[in-house]
């Protein structure tokens, strides 16, 4: 039975999870990582690889079953540190970055948040407004869409804020549904599609090809410095095999089937892709007796989506030294996706656009700190619990004036350097035009840097207790 703190409402902040309260099982893993991909923004993604990558449906099936396995697959391999030290993952991020050095990386990816959180909610307040249009003919107008953002950004705000437990009730039960009425999806598709037409497509680039895994591949990205937030309750025991694989299996068994359907609706409707709503499209793909349900339970995937969002950006807030209880400081990001969302609905011009730049740019910024982390993953098995919490100069990850500088040095100029090889609407770096940058590999450059200079510069030294032999073959992956 599930410890108070992680039960109806979470109270549990930033503070190491004690041994008697690590009731988790790697089991409930795969569905809270379906869940996390429940968005009809991957259909919008497979359609683009179609129309603006140029591929053929045997590359999109390549990519589509190669970006969950990478990206998801980084994200299995962090949530290790989970179980290693039982906090959230920009909170075991202190130990790497030292006190204040973590505040870089965490404003960086505070913000990155925001951008995540607000594509969501808009999905999910225009997956709103084609419900009211397909089942009342209500038609949207800024007042209505104003009304159901707040709605949606609300409902995100409650079911974050109980916490992990109201979580993984809601991710078991939408992987059920969703799967459920995806399959009868499939079904209809397979029956109303040109498929010689999907088929005789010719083949795009293969620059084309790495370029799109890379694109659906950061959005699991963006999920890696959450892993631990997910695991802090398993047991130090949990296979970390069993915990990779759950997370793999999890994200790819909705990314490759949604990023499938996406492309081949796009065959026969090409401007898809390029249309202003990410979601209105499905109501006029499909009859409404399978878009409205299966749009009303997609809405509950973004909700829960965003809501897992929520809920690691308000372990993020407080390591930025927010002093303010967790479910208060989800209010913060809450806030901000609302404002930022009416923007984007009301305002910009192209929603695919800015989706696509963003993603981009969000898996570089993710990235960099990737690679200092999972370096320090390799060297270290144990944290100093109550270091991490210690954010004072009698810390043991206070290191020089409260900042690991190996660390921070590898951070910043992987974050530079990929920033160099990277491409969108609105930003070019000067080395985009080659061949890494054509093929969308500035994040993968990213975390090869920060990685290499990470792993050559000199480890800061800490005075955390080390682990004795038996600690370290209890806590090995």
């Amino acid at each position: 039975m599930p410890h108070a703190s992680e039960g109806a409402i979470e109270t549990r902040g930033l503070e190491p999870v004690p041994e008697d309260e690590r009731t988790g099982h790697v089991r409930q893993l795969f569905p809270t990582w379906v869940a996390a991909n429940i968005s009809v923004l991957l259909l919008t993604m497979g359609a683009g690889l179609i129309v603006f990558n140029g591929l053929n449906f045997w590359q999109v099936l390549t990519v589509a079953v190669a970006a969950p396995v990478v990206s998801y697959g980084i994200v299995g391999l962090v949530s290790l540190a989970g179980k290693r030290g039982g906090s959230p993952g920009m909170a075991l991020s202190r130990a790497v970055f030292g006190q204040r050095g973590n505040l870089f990386p965490g404003t960086l990816i505070w913000v990155a948040r925001w951008g995540w959180e607000t594509i969501n909610a808009v999905t999910g307040a225009y997956a709103v407004l084609t419900v009211l249009d397909l089942v009342f003919g209500v038609k949207r107008n800024t007042p209505l869409i104003v009304i159901t953002l707040l709605l949606f950004v609300a409902c995100t705000f409650l079911v974050s804020g109980l916490g992990i437990g109201a979580l993984r009730v809601c991710s078991t039960w939408s992987t059920y549904l969703f799967g459920a009425f995806s399959v009868l999806v499939l079904v209809y598709l397979v029956a109303h599609t040109d498929w010689s037409a999907v088929f005789d497509r010719p083949a795009g680039s293969t620059a084309m090809m790495v370029a799109g895994i890379g694109t659906v591949a950061a959005g699991g990205i963006s999920w890696v410095p959450s892993g631990p937030d997910f695991t802090r309750y398993l047991p130090r025991s949990a296979s970390g095999r069993a915990m990779v694989g759950s997370t793999v299996g999890g994200a790819g068994i909705v990314v490759l089937p949604m990023v499938l359907m996406g492309a081949v609706m796009a065959v026969g409707t090409p401007d898809l892709a390029k249309a202003q709503d990410p979601v209105s499209f499905i109501g006029e793909l499909l009859p409404a007796w399978i878009s409205v349900p299966y749009l009303l339970i997609a809405l509950v995937g973004m909700l829960l989506i965003n809501s897992m969002s929520l809920y690691s950006a308000g372990f993020t807030a407080q390591t930025l030294g927010i002093k303010v209880p967790r479910a208060w400081a989800v209010s913060v990001n809450a806030v901000i996706s609302l404002v930022l969302g009416f923007l984007l609905m009301v305002v910009a011009t192209s929603f695919i656009g800015s989706f696509i730049s963003f993603l981009t740019l969000l898996a570089v910024a993710f990235s960099a700190w990737i690679g200092v982390f999972g370096v320090d993953m390799l060297r270290r098995r144990t944290y100093d619990g109550a270091a991490l919490m210690d954010t004072t100069r009698t810390s043991a990850y206070w290191y020089r004036g409260g900042f690991a500088w190996s660390a921070m040095a590898a951070w910043g100029t992987a974050l530079v350097v990929g920033l160099l090889f990277t491409r969108v609407d609105w930003f070019s770096g000067p080395f985009a035009g080659t061949w890494a940058g054509e093929n969308g590999l500035g994040w993968v450059i990213t975390t090869v840097v920060a990685a290499a200079l990470y792993a050559v510069l000199p480890r800061e030294r800490t005075t955390a207790p080390a682990a004795t032999p038996a600690e370290e073959e209890k806590l090995s992956v």
